[in-house]
């Protein structure tokens, strides 16, 4: 694939992922468990986020050219 289809589908997966694991937080915190009871799950969320994003900018920007 190209460099440009890489990037669209990697920022449009990423972005969907990301949204769908904030939601996800957002109703666990604000739910039954409480704040504190999302805490743990929230933290461990914002992580992998960063995780997936590094993940993102190394496989579609950074990435040189073969």
């Amino acid at each position: 694939m190209s460099r440009l289809t890489n990037f669209t589908m990697g920022l449009i997966g990423t972005s969907l992922w990301a949204i769908f694991i904030i939601g996800l937080a957002h109703s666990i915190s604000t739910g039954f468990a409480g704040f504190w009871g999302g805490l743990p799950f929230t933290i461990i969320a914002g992580f992998v986020i960063c995780l997936a994003l590094y993940n993102f900018w190394e496989e579609t920007i950074r990435k040189t050219k073969k």
